[in-house]
């Protein structure tokens, strides 16, 4: 891990610096995304050893903490300094400039810091330590990132003024927002909304089907890079044993010594499962405790060794017994991740609603944005399997592949990928709903929507890319599945989904896409929301 983490943030640093004087026209600019990451990560570490004081967390969380804290540092520098210069343009850099960015794009990040923190929120549902730890985490540095990014970020700004733009090697672009690139993309894409939506949807759609062929598997060795030594005894027992000669089903029996014959009676249930190839006899280990080993014939993860666990546990007995080994946890964790991934998604669905209506005043555009991350979810799982699972790009990514995805992983994904997207969705939402109160029609407000981010969300999605997929190059197989299906599912969102989706179903849903029942809206106003629209269309 510790040589990963090295490699990672060689790598990342090696990239991104040069990626971000271009990005950020100019050295200067690019300096503060790293002030900001390097002290979101120092302050994220800071919190997770006070609640490591208190719980243990795993060491994995590290990556997700670097990786997201960079990342998330990044997107909002990029943003506050974007607007900021926006700002500056029209009333000189100072106070006054700040002061609008921060009405602006400051608020921006407040939702987009929101929508992700409660994504990775719905981690801490789960009572795997691993996913446990990733959500804590994820919170952490989520929360640091923007609270740094609202504090420092706009007192460093009002320091440098003028002087931000020192060391530029490229002006900013000139031309007029109704001739740029983008504004073009979302006017060509809005006179066809329903042909771009149906081929866009039906695009991701494909591209998602062949993931309900997933396979999961459990983490072992052979996750390990083959100079590991605990690989190399792996290896060894796969190639030299019999399949299952050192993963049995390893059952115990609740029982005093004189209940030998019960306990016997049972040894000989357990030989009569049709998926029982071999089955030791019990033998006392004191305590009131008896043991015994079953053996399926068969790999610990194949069908018949699973069926071999349920089996046992389904046998009828008046002796309490319980069933360890590989298999039994792989059976026992994926019953888990079944039963508190309904909750998870819960959670996730509904903050995610409710900060984009309180964003918008909309209930049409937060089902949206759950329906458009769903789909593009899809897509970046499919990714995962077809490399991972098929073991494609075994020699670029230096893997041996499991022939199945680590069985947390999509849930992780899920977490991470989720609040990514909801976060490039809030920057191009919140900068249409400036423009559509403003006074523009919608398919107007689009348009300047997308021109005046999409340079800021492409942009910060391809940094965000190189921080995350810095961890593709880790050693350790499921790392690797965090790195690539993370930076596959940004790219997806901020191309795919951003460029065209977004623009054509807004297109075609037009006034509607502010629609509220009359109940929701006034809650929104009461709640003074609408004010807070008011002084950043104002600002």
């Amino acid at each position: 891990m510790s040589s990963d983490l090295g490699r990672a943030e060689a790598l990342a640093a090696l990239v991104l610096v040069p990626l971000m004087i271009v990005v950020f026209r100019g050295a200067v600019a690019a300096m503060l995304p790293l002030l900001v990451g390097l002290l979101t990560v120092l302050a994220t570490f800071l919190w997770l050893r006070a609640v490591n004081s208190l719980t243990d967390l795993s060491i994995f969380a590290l990556n997700l903490v670097i990786g997201l804290g960079l990342g998330l540092a990044i997107d909002y520098s990029l943003l506050m300094v974007s607007r900021y210069r926006e700002e500056a343009g029209r009333r000189g850099h100072g106070p006054a400039a700040v002061g609008a960015t921060l009405a602006t794009a400051g608020r921006t990040v407040v939702f987009s810091s929101l929508t992700v923190a409660a994504a990775m929120a719905s981690l801490l549902v789960f009572p795997q330590p691993f996913l446990y730890s990733m959500g804590l985490g994820g919170i952490l540095v989520v929360s640091s990132a923007a609270v740094i990014a609202l504090t420092l970020l706009p007192a460093v700004l009002t320091l440098l003024g003028p002087r931000l733009d020192a060391l530029a090697v490229r002006r900013a672009p000139t031309s007029d927002d109704h001739e740029g690139g983008w504004y073009r993309l979302a006017a060509a894409v809005m006179r066809r909304p329903g042909t771009v939506a149906v081929a866009t949807g039906a695009l991701l759609l494909l591209l998602g089907t062949p993931f309900l062929g997933v396979r999961f598997t459990s983490v072992d060795p052979s996750v390990l890079p083959e100079s590991a030594s605990a690989r190399q005894v792996f290896d060894a027992l796969q190639r030299d044993f019999a399949a299952d000669a050192t993963t049995p089903a390893s059952v115990q029996i609740s029982a005093p010594q004189s209940a030998a014959p019960a306990v016997a009676t049972l040894a000989d249930q357990v030989r009569t499962l049709p998926t029982a190839a071999l089955v030791t006899p019990p033998r006392y280990l004191g305590a009131d405790t008896w043991a015994l080993d079953a053996f399926s014939g068969a790999p610990f993860l194949a069908p018949q060794s699973k069926d071999l666990v349920e089996g046992i546990r389904g046998v009828h007995s008046a002796l309490p017994l319980r069933v360890t080994g590989a298999t039994a946890q792989f059976v026992d964790l994926q019953s888990s991740l079944r039963d508190h991934l309904p909750l998870g998604i819960g959670i996730v669905a509904v903050v995610t609603l409710l900060v984009l209506f309180a964003l918008t005043g909309s209930a049409v555009l937060p089902m949206k944005a759950l329906v458009m991350n769903a789909l593009s979810l899809s897509a970046a799982f499919r990714v995962l399997v077809f490399v991972f699972q098929d073991g494609r790009l075994t020699g670029l990514l230096d893997y041996t592949g499991q022939g199945a995805l680590e069985s947390t992983q999509p849930i992780l994904l899920f977490a991470i990928a989720f609040g990514l997207s909801t976060d490039y969705g809030v920057f191009l939402l919140a900068r249409i709903k400036e423009h559509h109160d403003a006074g523009l029609p919608t398919t107007e407000a689009v348009a300047l929507g997308l021109e005046r981010t999409g340079r800021v969300v492409t942009a910060a999605a391809l940094l965000f890319c190189v921080a995350i997929g810095a961890f593709a190059s880790s050693s350790i197989v499921f790392i690797k599945e965090l790195g690539v299906g993370t930076a596959a599912a940004v790219v997806i969102d901020a191309t795919i989904v951003r460029a065209l989706l977004v623009p054509s179903l807004m297109a075609l849903l037009g006034d509607w896409n502010w629609w509220a029942p009359r109940p929701l809206r006034l809650l929104w106003r009461r709640l003074r929301l609408d004010r807070l629209e008011s002084s950043a269309a104002r600002a």
